[in-house]
């Protein structure tokens, strides 16, 4: 079946994870143990009720707080489709945990208490989810119950968001007026909002198309291993696994392997057992070539008529996560691309993003945890990258700490300085 990834985001006690309790256990998603389990959490609370969102808030200190800490990710499925659900966190401090949790979201939903409408809560989090390239944005309008249902009161609050998003530059935008505590419009419509006749969330969720721009993109395939069976039946195999990060690899297509710059064929596409004609982005698959190449772990397969990008200079969107110290420029790093790790400079920080209001402050003297600023970057060593918007796998990056060894920053490339292509040889 189709699978559909969202990030859920919004200020603090605007119900996120009270609404993702709620999806869950209306559309029969939750075992019985587990409800057990949360009965006797909710008891210990001196709750009468039992509270859905300790579906999601599932650290004992998210739970004793009442807010959400972690990213938490729940799986589901109806008939129509799978879902994979990040519950990120709303407060300012937990930016860096909601920015893992939307790097990999479709589509965004964006929390607001019906009485309270857009705060700087919503910009923040739309703002941030923007930036990561998620162009479908849903603004669950909760508590309406609150509201007296007011259809007027959705009207305003639908009509201060969507001037957000178009400062943003987001494309679509979907509006679903909500009530979480009691599940109305959530998965049953309910008759409280008889002058409502749009879909229920989980209607939408089951029907909303939402674009792959990887699928559409040139072909890009990082090696990530490279397969030599040790059996007599296949002691001629050898097939370079890993995941298609963007466009469409089809048996037969001309190909050149990076850094090599060596020109080949696609002869077989393989997925367990079976032979496929082809395989699109998103999909784990060995693929054997034509022609006897010495091709490795970091080296990437691309469209021989549309190569990836050759750089060793690139600026990037960067989210600085480290706790410890703040990022100045001229620091190194070790940078994760694909399959590929090699040293890396920061040459400068070029600006600071202030999320609240979308300015950029030039050339601050450092970066500070949750801090999003653009930076430019230097490789030892080639990298082959695209822009974001063009391939997320491609684009994204992680910065790793050569003396600690902890990831400190994610990044997305914006532009990349472009080097010669390698010319080809062999074939």
């Amino acid at each position: 079946m189709d699978l559909l990834r969202f990030v859920t985001a919004g200020s603090v006690d605007d119900g996120k994870s009270t609404l993702i309790g709620r999806l869950l256990y209306d559309s029969k998603q939750v075992f019985e143990d587990t409800m057990v389990s949360l009965q006797r959490a909710s008891e210990a609370q001196g709750l009468d009720e039992v509270n859905l969102a300790l579906l999601t808030d599932g650290l004992r200190a998210e739970r004793e707080q009442g807010i959400t800490i972690d990213v938490a990710y729940r799986y589901f499925a109806t008939p129509r489709r799978k879902f994979i659900i990040a519950d990120s966190p709303g407060h300012i401090q937990y930016t860096r945990n909601m920015v893992t949790g939307a790097s990999t979201a479709q589509l965004a939903l964006i929390l607001v208490d019906a009485r309270k409408g857009v705060v700087e809560q919503t910009r923040r989090h739309s703002a941030l989810t923007a930036l990561l390239g998620i162009r479908h944005l849903v603004l669950c309008v909760n508590k309406m119950d609150l509201v007296d249902w007011s259809q007027e009161r959705l009207l305003e609050v639908e009509d201060d968001f969507r001037a957000l998003a178009r400062r943003l530059g987001v494309e679509r935008v979907t509006v679903l007026p909500v009530a979480a505590v009691s599940g109305e419009n959530i998965v049953d419509r309910g008759s409280s909002m008889p002058w409502y006749d749009g879909p229920t969330l989980l209607e939408f969720l089951e029907t909303v198309e939402v674009p792959d721009p990887a699928r559409h993109a040139a072909l890009r395939f990082p090696v990530q291993y490279v397969l030599r069976p040790q059996t007599t039946a296949f002691h001629d195999y050898r097939g370079y696994a890993g995941t298609l990060a963007a466009g469409v690899a089809r048996v037969g297509d001309e190909v050149t392997v990076l850094p090599l710059g060596a020109r080949t064929r696609i002869a077989a596409i393989d997925r367990y057992e079976e032979s496929l004609p082809c395989a699109a982005s998103g999909e784990a698959v060995a693929i054997r070539l034509a022609d006897e190449i010495d091709v490795g772990r970091g080296h990437m397969i691309v469209a021989a008529e549309d190569p990836a990008p050759v750089a060793t200079r690139f600026t990037a969107d960067l989210c600085w996560m480290d706790d410890a110290a703040a990022l100045g420029p001229r620091q190194q790093f070790w940078i994760k691309h694909t399959t590929r790790r090699v040293r890396c400079l920061v040459e400068s920080l070029d600006d600071r993003l202030d999320v609240a209001n979308f300015e950029r402050l030039r050339d601050p003297e450092t970066l500070s945890l949750n801090d999003i600023g653009r930076v430019t970057v230097r490789t030892l060593e080639p990298l082959f990258v695209d822009s974001y918007a063009t391939s997320r796998d491609t684009g994204s990056f992680i910065l790793i700490d050569p003396a600690t060894r902890r990831t400190v920053a994610a990044g997305m490339v914006r532009d990349v300085v472009t080097e010669p292509t390698p010319s080809a040889r062999g074939g």
